[in-house]
């Protein structure tokens, strides 16, 4: 029998710009029906932290369903073990200091990366790694002021992708602890 594991799932584009509205205190309640134990969320663009037994593809799966079938919400859902978000950040090429200045993205799939789109929209000081299915992006002007940023997939294609802030992800691995 499986043993209890923490996740992290990062809700793409929940509470964002007005659209998919995704009340946190419902969609814990729902995580709860699924089985899922001790479900916080941080901050409402869709961050849970959770306990549970089965897989990460099964953990998505349940829950994109239940949210398309019990809120009306229909959103790409990537589920994390807490100790990869843990070591995506110790992982971070960039000064760990510079919180909302560094983006973790986490790829669904294998990333083609555009080197032309890249170069094109890049600023001094602006930088983008990648490893596997990860990508660290650092915004020192700011990430809503990046073309870089606005346009991250025309230059990372070939798989959705949903980011956060240093300091987001720093705060789910402490309350997955």
């Amino acid at each position: 029998m499986r043993s209890n594991k923490s996740w992290i799932a990062l809700l793409r584009g929940v509470n964002v710009g007005g659209g998919n509205k995704v009340p946190m205190a419902e969609l814990r309640k729902l995580c709860e029906g699924l089985g899922w134990c001790d479900v916080r969320s941080y901050i409402a663009s869709g961050n849970l932290i959770f306990n549970a037994k089965d897989a990460a593809g099964d953990l998505s799966n349940r829950l994109r369903t239940a949210m398309a079938e019990q809120m009306g919400v229909d959103v790409p859902i990537l589920i994390l073990p807490a100790a990869t978000v843990a070591k995506a950040l110790e992982d971070c090429p960039f000064n760990p200091e510079q919180g909302s200045a560094c983006h973790i993205f986490f790829l669904w799939h294998t990333p083609i990366l555009d080197w032309d789109a890249y170069r094109a929209l890049r600023v001094p000081g602006e930088d983008l790694q990648l490893d596997g299915r990860r990508a660290w992006l650092h915004t020192p002007g700011g990430f809503g002021r990046s073309r870089l940023a606005e346009r991250l997939p025309k230059v990372i294609t070939g798989t959705e992708m949903t980011g956060r802030n240093l300091n987001t992800l720093r705060k789910l691995v402490e309350l997955s602890a």
